[in-house]
């Protein structure tokens, strides 16, 4: 199965996370993945919903990483119809205001916190994007951010802020990254290594907790924010998706769905009516437990 994932050129996460998948897959049995048939998929997948209670987009991971196993590496292709991807619920994503978003980033506990979130927002790069960044890849004669090897493999570049410049130049001569522009640890000592994603996280979480926000903030929030707030200010939806990296205009339409600018664009029909006042109505007996 790895081989048969190398030789599709597939992401080294997607790697991981098929194996991991297949593995937990055989685990659960107690037996070899190529001993397990339609059964076993049926139940595994019932219970991946019923007893761990996983997303839809989750068990669609899985479903991805069990097709792969059965379809390409065993050549069981009679077996597509035994593993079904589940239908996923397309939720809203949750946004800051600009207000908020500047509470957010006034809040981070130290620079390095700081920096991190102010480089999500102005950029709407993903958190695995942010941990890869390099010190290279800020290019100031040019003000663009470089984003290399983003979801699918393709590169983009985006559109470095005058504000987060200032930031970065005084985060530089503080902490004086290698190559890593957010380096992480080794043995708590600080390397030249990639930040990991649970840094980012927290740097989120805790800076929300400090500003008093009380909505869930991870570092996704911040680049529907860096979408959203652009479409309120004018910006065209293409232009958005080409600096969010998304293969789909489809992908991007979603925050029409959440720009107060597109949501307030029509008058309400309720509006127009011309009601009585409600002091006016006849109030019924409001029926309460004694």
């Amino acid at each position: 199965m790895l081989e048969e994932l190398q030789r599709r050129n597939y992401a080294q996460n997607t790697i991981r996370a098929y194996i991991r998948i297949v593995r937990d897959f055989a685990k659960h049995f107690q037996r070899p993945p190529d001993k397990l048939g339609p059964q076993h998929l049926r139940q595994y997948q019932a219970y991946l919903f019923h007893e761990k209670r996983l997303d839809a987009g989750t068990v669609q991971q899985h479903v991805a990483a069990l097709r792969f196993f059965y379809l390409k590496t065993l050549k069981r292709r009679y077996l597509l119809e035994d593993i079904p991807m589940p239908k996923r619920r397309r939720k809203l994503p949750k946004v800051l205001s600009p207000e908020e978003v500047e509470q957010l980033i006034d809040s981070a506990s130290n620079l390095f916190h700081r920096t991190m979130l102010m480089t999500l927002y102005s950029t709407g790069m993903r958190c695995s994007e942010l941990c890869r960044l390099q010190v290279t890849d800020i290019d100031s004669p040019r003000m663009v951010v470089h984003i290399r090897q983003g979801k699918g493999g393709h590169d983009r570049d985006v559109r470095l802020s005058e504000k987060l410049l200032e930031t970065l130049r005084v985060y530089w001569r503080w902490m004086k990254p290698k190559s890593y522009l957010f380096p992480g640890t080794v043995k708590n000592w600080r390397a030249d290594v990639p930040v990991t994603p649970k840094i980012v996280w927290y740097a989120c979480r805790e800076a929300a907790k400090r500003a008093g926000i009380n909505k869930k903030v991870h570092p996704h929030t911040l680049r529907h924010c860096f979408a959203t707030h652009l479409l309120e200010a004018g910006a065209d939806l293409r232009a958005i998706q080409v600096q969010l990296g998304h293969a789909k205009l489809e992908d991007t339409a979603i925050y029409l769905h959440v720009s107060r600018k597109h949501l307030t664009a029509v008058a309400n029909p309720l509006d127009t009516l011309n009601l009585s006042s409600p002091d006016n109505v006849k109030l019924s007996r409001r029926k309460q437990k004694p």
